[in-house]
């Protein structure tokens, strides 16, 4: 065997190797989003798209107070 049909054996299961690496990573984040204490990564990706100022935050903070609010 020569150097060309190794670098192609090679190739071939390092291809094959990294997209069964992928769509392992992929059922893992599906399956942990199903669970109730999942992250929902579809929510943070959104903040690359709604970065203005004026955009509504994903998570409510309940301790910052409103405009105009008052202490009480």
């Amino acid at each position: 065997m020569d150097i060309t049909a190794f670098s192609a054996y090679s190739y071939f299961f390092l291809t094959l190797f990294m997209t069964v690496i992928l769509y392992a990573y992929i059922y893992h984040l599906y399956k942990h989003k199903k669970s109730a204490d999942g992250v929902d990564y579809e929510e943070y990706a959104k903040l690359a798209l709604d970065d203005e100022i004026d955009d509504k935050p994903i998570y409510e903070n309940p301790k910052r107070k409103k405009v105009g609010e008052k202490d009480e």
